[in-house]
């Protein structure tokens, strides 16, 4: 086989993973690294362990990504988590005997509702999915500690808790089956006419219009789903981690990082749904990684924030420009 030979088939490779390339190996490099540090990572149980806790952060990613690709942002997720934990908790303090699927429809319901407010203000009354988002975002946190008093009561059934903590067939948890799920679906939506709709308005909101894309309808829905995909993500935190009011706290500044990581621009329009997730993995893996090796859990934040500014950085660099440069070393010179 030729240089030009592996050149090329490099070159399609490249092409096939996209934007995200760069993702997929700082993932393997971590999950390196991680089996390097600890021997026992990759034992079935724990490896399984670690894709439950990264699984709400994945369909958050997921649910951030729709909102991000279509030029809008969602800062209220962490805030729809912590609000869906609280809420289920108080609702079993009073009615015990509820049965579990009522009570997590009544969370997806409520999120996709979180949502269309989100979307509606931000389209019809023209006002920025940052200020709404954040608006929302402070009007639930508030409402939760109003509420509650910084202390919900009740507590969680352990038929609520088994999608966040139990396992199906003895092994396998609920909480990788439901980020499989939401994965798939999340796939084929952006693989659908109306994934394509996204990823247009994202681009070019004018041309999308002009082209008779119903702009302000694609981003009602891509908010109304970031907010179920919030809510499902709120029943697996409640799962394995108990009732508490700050259970989604930092959720919406992670859900942005993953989905920043995995190479979709900002501003929207370009972007792979699998990379972002892929992003919520090596997060997941980065902290874990941070965690062996002693490093304290206050810098997480730290980590996030160079994070987004080296990925934003890296994204907006003009790249061809500088090959331009290197092919042509006179160009730009004074004569």
């Amino acid at each position: 086989m030729t240089t030009a030979t592996v050149t090329h088939h490099g070159r399609r490779v490249v092409r096939a993973l996209g934007t995200g390339a760069p993702v997929y190996v700082l993932l393997a490099v971590l999950l390196a690294a991680l089996a390097f540090t600890d021997p026992g990572f990759y034992e079935p149980d724990r490896f399984l362990s670690f894709v439950k806790r990264a699984a709400p952060l994945v369909i958050l990613a997921a649910g951030q990504y729709l909102v991000i690709v279509c030029g809008e942002f969602d800062l209220s997720v962490g805030a729809v988590v912590t609000a869906g934990v609280v809420v289920a908790a108080e609702l079993y303090a009073s009615f015990p005997d509820a049965p579990w699927p009522l009570v997590t429809a009544l969370l997806l319901v409520a999120g996709g509702a979180a949502g269309l407010v989100n979307g509606l203000i931000t389209t019809a009354l023209r006002v920025p999915s940052f200020i709404t988002t954040l608006g929302m975002m402070l009007i639930l946190e508030g409402a939760v500690f109003f509420w509650t008093g910084g202390s919900p009561q009740g507590a969680l059934p352990a038929a609520f808790r088994q999608l966040g903590r139990g396992s199906a067939f003895g092994w396998l948890p609920w909480a990788v089956i439901v980020c499989l799920v939401a994965g798939a679906a999340a796939v084929l939506l952006m693989r659908s006419d109306f994934g394509r709709t996204l990823l247009a308005t994202g681009d070019s909101e004018r041309a999308a219009a002009l082209a008779g894309v119903r702009v302000a309808r694609a981003r009602i829905i891509a908010f109304v789903l970031s907010g179920i995909a919030a809510a499902t993500a709120a029943v697996l935190v409640g799962g394995f981690s108990g009732v508490s009011a700050q259970a989604g706290r930092g959720y919406e500044f992670e859900a942005i990082t993953a989905v920043v990581l995995g190479g979709v621009v900002l501003g929207g329009g370009r972007g792979s749904i699998v990379a972002a997730m892929a992003g919520a993995f090596s997060l997941q893996a980065l902290f874990t990684l941070l965690n062996l090796q002693g490093v304290s859990g206050a810098l997480e934040s730290t980590v996030q924030g160079c994070i987004v500014i080296a990925a934003v950085g890296l994204g907006a660099a003009d790249w061809s420009r500088l090959r331009r440069r290197r092919t042509n070393p006179s160009e730009g010179q004074p004569l």
